[in-house]
């Protein structure tokens, strides 16, 4: 059995790591709650601007090809694996590492024998993982998330742009997690580029629009700002699933501490229990001791 000074050692080391857990749980409350209200305000504006331009090209007598679409044989490859800076998130960069992984070695795993998959790693942690792999890795954008903004992240998504319109990669995917509820965040693995061509249902309803200019110019201006939306929307949905994840990670944290302290404390007064028991039988058998001398 333990000491009593080891015991008590113990029990101060924990509740001192409880008040820190207790702490880290409340700052990521206060953070999730901007980070949720970035991402709910994002979405109605990134679904209408998908919506405008997927109805535009609905409708359109022909879908000519445009740089962001062309669909060409996949020898190079560009992962974006958006994680977070810090850790203490439970399984929050595990699952999206994992994903990266899963496509490094399946999907694209030709080309990643070959060399030809590149990394683009927002986030350290995922940028630390790669950087011990043998996978070639862009890590201009890896801290973005020490000021999240649309201008700096405008700047990582013409970059990932640029790169697939000169042919430099061939695929673009975006691997993130998706934010639900605080206890729920979905690893989400998105085909970024090239876009998907939009088809026109046959419940399509033909709306009399007029279009100024003209349909082509405005499908050529909506869609690099589309894209640098989705990108934006993707880093705030995993932002908001860090400080979920962080805020449900510290409070099964601190509910673990506490019950932890619990065993400590019945440790503790075992311990002193026979400590006073062996003090009082010492006792008892010292004094039978000097009745006998």
């Amino acid at each position: 059995m333990p000491s009593l000074k080891e015991v008590r050692n113990r029990i101060n080391s924990v509740r001192s790591t409880q008040q820190i857990t207790k702490a880290m749980k409340m700052v990521a409350a206060a953070k999730l709650r901007r980070a949720q209200d970035a991402i709910i305000q994002m979405r109605p504006y990134s679904q209408r601007l998908q919506g405008i331009l997927s109805n535009i090209i609905a409708t359109m007598e022909e879908q000519s090809v445009n740089a962001f679409s062309e669909n060409r044989p996949v020898q190079n490859v560009l992962i974006v694996c958006i994680t977070s800076d810090r850790g203490l998130c439970g399984s929050f960069n595990t699952n999206v590492i994992k994903a990266c992984s899963a496509l490094l070695n399946g999907k694209y795993a030709t080309q990643h024998q070959a060399g030809r998959v590149t990394v683009l790693a927002i986030g350290k942690k995922g940028r630390d993982f790669f950087a011990r792999k043998n996978v070639p890795l862009i890590t201009d954008f890896a801290e973005l998330f020490n000021k999240l903004s649309f201008d700096n992240v405008r700047r990582a998504a013409e970059f990932v742009m640029e790169g697939f319109v000169s042919k430099k990669y061939d695929a673009v995917e975006l691997v993130y997690n998706e934010f639900k509820n605080v206890a729920t965040q979905i690893v989400r693995t998105v085909p970024y580029l090239p876009l998907q061509q939009v088809r026109a249902h046959a419940t399509t309803i033909a709306s009399d629009f007029i279009y100024e200019p003209d349909k082509a110019a405005i499908v050529a201006e909506l869609l690099p700002k589309t894209l640098k939306v989705q990108f934006y929307k993707a880093l705030l949905e995993s932002n908001a699933s860090e400080h979920g994840a962080r805020m449900t990670a510290m409070d099964k944290a601190t509910e673990n501490a506490g019950e932890l302290l619990k065993e400590l404390r019945l440790v503790y007064n075992r311990s002193r229990q026979a400590a006073i028991t062996k003090e009082i039988l010492e006792i008892v058998g010292g004094a039978e001791a000097l009745a006998k001398g």
